[in-house]
């Protein structure tokens, strides 16, 4: 999709020859092979089918002439030896990072509404669905789905160009290109449709993705401080899921099965961002999952540092869903009342209500505070709300069986706030 919205030039021309060669593909790989390089065949394909688009529906000379010049160049096979490309990545992989990051930058044009950006790259670029989308953002399906309609129909009317901006462009937009990054990355660690919990694909490509940016921009700490965060926390995906394929909370994992390698990468990373000496959110994101990282054990773990963590990033990110974490971290240092008064104060934003895991956590506060009926309340709201069959298992057991895996009380939640994007 960003290779061909590139050689397009046009984000509803490249989607259609996209979906053009994917419908040809269906038709064709099953009776003859998979090619020994699907996503070579597939731009390849997509480019003719926009050739014969373009010809069919007779544009205008002057866009026809433009867009065949931009499409006679071959798809490159080997690594790319321009200037444009991304420092640190080689190969074929360079060309596609190029590619990738150049859409993700474009759609997130200050021209556009900045509550759309987000969705439009999810949209377009790693391609989630709508209702994934909307799911990420707390609102419904119809409302995500005009959103993105406005968006490309912005994008086409004002003539916004879909390739890497200049350098001051580049910083310009860099706040929501990350925000892009880190949304895809939570999309994964806690897919909000589907049938797993974990979508790791979509981890390992923000995390891809997020190594370009900070070989990019190498001295940019914010860009530095999210790819320690991702690879903090994603350093915890094997130990996640069960070989049954159930639930294991944060306080319940075995912590042989995190991945050091991830861990040391991501705590190096994350001091060389604070020498910066500026700060942000995504560097204390990544200091509180160092926290957890850097814990021998669930006890062991520095609740009052994480709470005073979250005190700073309200600062940055003044949201319920930051609130929300907060809460927890204080829950574990002076009390559940107390982790419940922060709780009750961010619930009342009309957001918090289609969010599980503000359920979720009431109810294990609720159970601490020893407010079982009420508790038990809690965790059936967040029943009520779409959730991956690992999560709906989980929280039937915490109602059925209060004494279950997962007693750690308020901790439980932890494992799945994660992103203060859903402010949106």
């Amino acid at each position: 999709m960003a290779t061909l919205t590139r050689l397009l030039g046009d984000l509803e021309a490249g989607e259609d020859a996209v979906q053009d060669a994917c419908a040809l593909a269906l038709t064709v790989w099953p009776r003859e092979g998979t090619p020994a390089n699907p996503k070579a065949w597939l731009i390849g394909v997509a480019r003719h089918k926009a050739v014969d688009r373009i010809r069919r529906e007779r544009l205008r000379a002057g866009k026809e002439a433009e867009a065949m010049r931009g499409l006679g160049r071959e798809i490159p096979a080997g690594p790319r030896t321009s200037a444009a490309t991304v420092p640190g990545v080689t190969g074929p992989a360079s060309a596609l990072a190029e590619d990738q990051l150049g859409l993700i930058f474009a759609c997130c044009h200050p021209a556009l509404d900045p509550a759309v950006r987000v969705g439009l790259t999810l949209r377009c670029v790693c391609g989630l669905s709508t209702a994934d989308i909307a799911a990420a953002f707390l609102v419904p399906e119809p409302t995500m789905a005009q959103r993105l309609v406005r968006a490309k129909r912005k994008i086409r009317q004002a003539g916004i160009s879909l390739r890497m901006p200049e350098p001051p462009g580049l910083t310009e937009r860099l706040d929501a290109v990350l925000r892009v990054v880190y949304l895809v990355f939570t999309q994964g660690h806690r897919a909000a449709a589907g049938p797993a919990l974990v979508r790791g694909e979509l981890c390992d490509q923000a995390i891809a993705l997020s190594r370009a940016l900070a070989a990019l921009l190498p001295d940019q700490p914010e860009v530095t401080g999210l790819l320690a965060l991702l690879l903090l926390t994603d350093a915890r995906r094997g130990a996640r899921i069960g070989a049954d394929g159930t639930l294991i909370v944060l306080p319940d994992q075995d912590r042989e099965r995190w991945d050091r390698n991830k861990i040391d990468d991501g705590e190096r990373l994350l001091e060389t961002a604070l020498r910066a000496r500026r700060p942000g959110p995504y560097q204390l994101h990544a200091a509180i999952a160092a926290c957890h990282s850097c814990a021998p054990t669930a006890a062991a773990t520095d609740w009052r540092q994480i709470a005073a963590l979250y005190g700073q990033l309200i600062r940055y990110e003044p949201s319920p869903v930051t609130e929300a974490n907060r809460a927890v971290a204080v829950a574990m240092t002076e009390g559940a009342a107390a982790g419940l008064a922060i709780l009750d104060a961010a619930g009342t934003h009309p957001q918090m209500a289609r969010w599980p895991q503000f359920h979720i956590a009431r109810a294990e506060l609720l159970r601490r505070a020893g407010h079982e009926a009420e508790a038990v309340e809690a965790f059936r709201a967040a029943l009520r709300l779409d959730l991956p069959p690992a999560e709906r298992t989980f929280i039937e057991a915490r109602i059925t069986q209060p004494g279950a895996p997962g007693q750690h009380g308020s901790t439980a939640c932890q494992d799945w706030i994660v992103t203060p994007s859903c402010q949106y």
